[in-house]
């Protein structure tokens, strides 16, 4: 459904660090840097982070959340270690399994150091 997300950041290259890490524990190669924009690419989908090019401050999404699918808990678990130790924020509840109606979920969650909201989720069988 999706071809890529975008999201905004006021410091491309502390983003860089985050996402190289944060993104890494996930298996997925460093951003390659395109004057004022990151690329990170896996299976099939492209996420973005750019510098506003309408030279406005980014801003997180009111709302908005950002999911990264894991293979296992011990993923999840390494991407919110990533995260932590490069300028992220825990956020939510400390990461663990929650039961939603679609089934039983292993969640954790970030927020970026933009602000902006992720979620790394291994569904449990």
């Amino acid at each position: 459904m999706f071809s890529h997300v975008m999201i905004g950041t006021n410091d491309l290259e502390r983003a860089k660090t985050f996402y190289d890490a944060l993104l890494g524990a996930l298996g997925v190669p460093p951003g390659f840097v395109d004057r004022h924009r990151i690329f990170y690419r896996a299976n099939g989908g492209v996420l973005g982070i750019s510098l506003p090019i309408d030279g406005q401050p980014a801003t997180p999404a009111n709302g908005g959340t950002i999911g990264f699918a894991c293979t296992s808990t011990e993923q999840a678990d390494a991407w919110h270690a990533a995260g932590l130790a490069n300028g992220g924020t825990s956020i939510e509840d400390p990461p663990g399994v929650r039961e939603q109606p679609t089934g039983r979920m292993y969640l954790a969650y970030l927020r970026d150091p933009d602000g902006n909201k992720l979620c790394a989720m291994h569904r449990l069988r």
